[in-house]
């Protein structure tokens, strides 16, 4: 089986990519797993300064597979019942693995294109910038249903008043409005996307080492100082609570029974957007 991350490096720069193309790069545990050793050993390598998120395919990533994660609530919880603290040590170890792009000594970049929602929010919003294309699509549908972001990011990164905006609805948000709310550091043509991302990432490289992870450093401090640790746990924890309301057990119920597709489909009907947005 080929690992769902694969890396390269270049003048400084190590890009991690998510590699499973077929699937939207739908976040797996193997994945989580991959993604947080490649995260590690970038980390590690006195060769590398900068780390450059990117992805495989039509999408940067779609979300946890919803396939194995509503199949993991229908059947592996209809024999001990839902165990919150089982549930949030689980979730968690998700988290773990985004925050690796956050707690990483040195700079991480994100370039996005496609699909970036749900859970791929809540791996993307942990890297330092983010530079999206045209075409990329960012929004938290879940919020809808079936969760809450996990790593709590959506406030510090774009404010009160934009973050309540969209997870109080789940909608959408193109790369054109990303930009304008802040959510986003640039964005460029679809088909520019990998030179400048990586252009960017080698501009960075130019600078010592040191002086980079201190500026990060700087700068992550404040939203720790804002409470962001306690703000991942009630997010991690709420998430756990979202999916085993009635209405996100009755989600997994029709999932088991039509689909992940066809549940995530009426779901978003009403709302007219991602997967349901109407036809040009």
């Amino acid at each position: 089986m080929s690992s769902p991350v694969r890396t390269e490096t270049e003048d400084g720069v190590r890009s991690i990519v998510l590699a499973r193309p077929e699937q939207y790069n739908t976040i797996t545990p193997e994945l989580g797993t991959a993604l947080a050793t490649a995260i590690d050993e970038a980390d590690a390598d006195p060769e590398v300064r900068v780390m450059l998120l990117r992805a495989d395919g039509p999408a940067f990533c779609a979300g946890y597979g919803l396939d194995w994660s509503t199949e993991y609530q229908a059947t592996a919880e209809a024999e001990a019942g839902w165990d919150a603290a089982q549930d949030y040590r689980m979730m968690s170890r998700f988290v773990d693995v985004y925050l690796k792009l956050w707690y990483a000594a040195k700079p991480t970049i994100a370039a996005v294109h496609g699909w970036c929602v749900a859970g791929g929010t809540d791996m993307v919003l942990c890297a330092d910038l983010i530079v999206a294309a045209d075409g990329a699509v960012f929004g938290y549908p879940p919020a809808r249903v079936w969760g809450t972001p996990t790593t709590a990011m959506w406030v510090y990164r774009i404010g009160f008043e934009q973050a309540k905006r969209y997870l109080l609805t789940g909608d959408e948000i193109p790369a054109a409005t990303a930009e304008r709310i802040g959510l986003i550091a640039e964005r460029v043509p679809d088909e520019a996307l990998p030179r400048r991302s990586l252009e960017l990432a080698k501009r960075m490289a130019r600078l010592p080492g040191n002086q980079l992870e201190m500026i990060k450093l700087l700068c992550n401090q404040t939203v720790e100082n804002m409470g962001f640790a306690s703000s991942r746990t009630l997010g991690t924890f709420l998430d756990g609570a979202a999916r085993h309301t009635g209405a996100g057990r009755a989600f997994v119920a029709r999932a088991t029974e039509a689909g992940f597709r066809q549940a995530v489909r009426e779901r978003d009907d009403p709302f007219g957007d991602y997967g349901s947005r109407p036809k040009e």
